[in-house]
């Protein structure tokens, strides 16, 4: 009984360490941040790098198209938001943002109002579009989310001739929510979808050659290897042990059969 007691201690320790990892974190926002970018780029190549919390902001016309790239790696639920400042004097606009993995593929908002038309008489627009979970690997055929790259695309989709060139202030960030083993998948990429990572020549550990992009999550790339689905597995290793020994200790009976009779 008292292997059992001890037994029954260490997983409710484990399962009280495990909860924390578990739960939706959202990544945290730095405030008063002096390095965060003040423009973005204007294509795909050109694109403003920026860390997830970051608030960017930049200058522009409606018209033009806007663009920054943020790292997301496995597990992660990323959430982009963007909002427009428009002018004082303007007619209808719509305006849209979407979101371009490693591979130029757009990605799918799973809810958000990735596009929205405001009327003359509105200060201003918000856009949110929160993607589908990153995966650590997928089908080469699906168009799962997957570790690396992520681009932001702002742009005014609807708009009058008059209101062509009219300048607006654009501010987006990215924030994102750990899933956890929620999302854990048995496999994982070679390498992260950052642009020029699969054409470097590697030439030692200390030098990759020259890639396109720099940023990457904090701590490096995770690459799907460790989840909080592995503290659940080792819970229901524990649990199958208890059960094992329970099982045994209300089965093992006195060790005699019952059939032999008494000083035999």
């Amino acid at each position: 009984m008292r292997a059992i007691r001890a037994l029954g201690a260490a997983l409710l320790m484990l399962g009280l360490s495990a909860a924390p990892a578990a739960a939706d974190t959202p990544t945290a926002s730095p405030s008063g941040d002096s390095s965060a970018p003040t423009q973005a780029g204007t294509s795909f190549r050109t694109a403003t790098e920026i860390e997830q919390g970051q608030r960017a902001t930049a200058n522009g016309s409606t018209g033009d198209y806007l663009y920054w790239s943020f790292p997301a790696d496995a597990g992660q639920r990323p959430t982009v938001h963007a909002t427009v400042k428009l002018p004082e004097q303007h007619t209808t606009q719509t305006w849209q943002v979407d979101v371009y993995d490693g591979l130029r593929r757009r990605q799918a908002c799973q809810w958000g109002a990735q596009t929205r038309t405001v009327g003359a008489e509105a200060a201003s627009v918000d856009l949110t579009c929160v993607l589908r979970t990153v995966r650590a690997w997928s089908e080469p055929w699906a168009n799962d989310p997957l570790p690396g790259t992520y681009y932001i695309r702002l742009t005014v989709v609807s708009l009058s001739n008059a209101d062509l060139g009219l300048p607006v202030d654009a501010a987006v960030q990215v924030d994102s929510k750990d899933i956890g083993g929620a999302a854990a998948v048995d496999g994982s990429l070679a390498e992260p979808l950052v642009p020029g990572i699969a054409v470097t020549a590697k030439k030692d550990d200390d030098d990759r050659g020259a890639v396109l992009s720099d940023i990457e999550p904090d701590g490096g790339w995770a690459s799907g290897w460790w989840s909080d689905r592995w503290v659940w597995t080792g819970i229901g290793a524990i649990l199958a042990a208890l059960a094992g020994i329970g099982g045994y200790a209300l089965t093992r009976g006195s060790g005699r059969p019952s059939h032999v009779p008494p000083g035999v």
